[in-house]
């Protein structure tokens, strides 16, 4: 086959996008306090716990956090998220220790450049075997300071907050 049959072959070396970079705001080392609501009315319980982003490759973020748990006990967090530009959609997953569904996100940022509202489907915290959708927001305040609040959807059709986390970068 000549040079000029030959089709053209799709490449395997991405470029780092606007989206992409982003993203790599969130790279560094953190630590965060949490309020979390395990049940509309309730007191917020709190929690504090460190996480360390990295990069993978200038696509994606990489997010290892390890933490107490409310009500007792200690958690460990995993959260990939980059920016698929075929989808236009930032996507990501999150798993942690504490139980065994997969979150699969899909988002994007709000107009003011600040603020990534991921949605994703999950167990609705208040009825055994549900699912029920939730989006979590993170927005950043600060170079060093962003926030992490999810809201789940109510069977009222309300977004009820979950959780708030409010992270600090140390390094």
């Amino acid at each position: 086959m000549s040079q000029s049959e030959k089709t053209h072959e799709p490449t395997m070396q991405a470029e780092p996008q606007q989206e992409h970079l982003w993203l790599q705001q969130l790279v560094g080392d953190w630590t965060y306090e949490a309020e979390a609501l395990m049940e509309p009315g309730s007191t917020p319980e709190r929690c504090t716990g460190s996480e360390t982003v990295r990069s993978v490759g200038g696509l994606w973020i990489l997010a290892e956090g390890t933490g107490g748990m409310p009500g007792g006990g200690e958690a460990t967090m995993v959260l990939t998220l980059g920016y698929d530009p075929q989808k236009q959609r930032y996507v990501g997953t999150w798993v942690g220790s504490m139980m065994t569904h997969l979150w699969v996100y899909d988002g994007g940022l709000d107009a003011d450049g600040k603020t990534l509202t991921l949605s994703s489907e999950g167990p609705d915290c208040s009825v055994e075997g549900k699912m029920t959708a939730f989006r979590d927001v993170i927005e950043l305040k600060s170079r060093d300071e962003r926030t992490l609040t999810s809201y789940m959807l109510a069977g009222d059709g309300t977004w009820l907050r979950v959780m708030t986390a409010r992270y600090r970068r140390i390094a």
